[in-house]
């Protein structure tokens, strides 16, 4: 399992549909890692509904800051390695610094994830 680590609400300004935009982002290097053979993890994926479980209204809420962080630190626990993206982000550096004390493997390209197959042209 390799978690995929970048901004999501860093550099947003709050605003919803930036951060809507950053998980995209995010989420474009799911399929590459999992056809790679590995399974791709993004913290918000888990904490989003954790926080609307709660009764919280989204990322922007006063629970998010004990829910958020430690999702990805949880998660760590399970992951074989983590992908850094680039961009600003304190939960990313935080991710990155948990999974070197780990000794967990950092990659800052998705082509760097062991097994990288190039995707082939559709059409």
């Amino acid at each position: 399992m390799i978690l995929i680590a970048g901004p999501y609400r860093s550099g947003t300004g709050d605003d919803p549909a930036l951060m809507a935009q950053n998980l995209a982002r995010l989420e474009q290097a799911a399929w590459p890692i999992f056809r790679s053979g590995h399974i791709p993890m993004i913290g918000e994926w888990v904490a989003l509904p954790v926080l609307s479980s709660a009764g919280a209204d989204g990322p922007l809420s006063p629970l998010a800051e004990s829910v958020m962080y430690p999702t990805a630190e949880r998660l760590l626990q399970h992951c074989d390695a983590v992908l850094r993206l680039e961009g600003e982000s304190t939960g990313a550096d935080q991710d990155v610094a948990i999974a070197q004390e780990r000794g967990l493997p950092v990659y800052y390209r998705v082509e760097d994830v062991p097994g990288f197959v190039a995707a082939s042209p559709v059409g």
